[in-house]
C-alpha cells in the first residue's frame, strides 16, 4: 500500500495568506501547491471557500463577477437605446427639412 501523507490541519490565517499569495503572485494552484508543499485540491477548496473564481487575468470574487456581468447587460442595453435614439433623431430631422 503506499505511504500516504498523515493529514495536517492549517490555521484560517495560513488559508488566507496562500489565497492572497495566489492572487498576487499571478501564479498557477498548481505552482503555489507545489512550493508550499500543498494538496492543489486543498488550496482549490480554499479559493472556493474565500469566494474567489479562477480566472485567466486574475481573480474576481462571486460578488465581483456578478456585478460584472450585470454591469455588461445595462452597457449592450444602453448601446441599443442609444442607437434607436440616433436613428429616431435622423428621422425626424429628415423629416424638417
Amino acid at each position: 500500500m503506499a505511504n500516504r501523507r498523515q493529514r495536517r490541519k492549517f490555521s484560517e490565517a495560513f488559508k488566507t495568506e496562500t489565497v492572497r499569495l495566489l492572487q498576487e503572485s499571478g501564479k498557477t494552484v498548481a505552482a503555489v501547491a507545489r512550493e508550499m508543499d500543498l494538496t492543489e485540491s486543498a488550496v482549490r477548496q480554499w479559493v472556493k471557500e474565500a469566494g474567489l473564481v479562477e480566472g485567466r487575468r486574475g481573480t474576481l470574487t462571486n460578488a465581483e463577477r456578478r456585478e460584472l456581468e450585470q454591469l455588461r447587460r445595462d452597457v449592450r442595453t444602453l448601446r441599443m437605446e442609444r442607437d434607436i435614439l440616433k436613428k429616431a433623431a435622423a428621422f425626424f430631422a429628415k423629416d424638417q427639412v
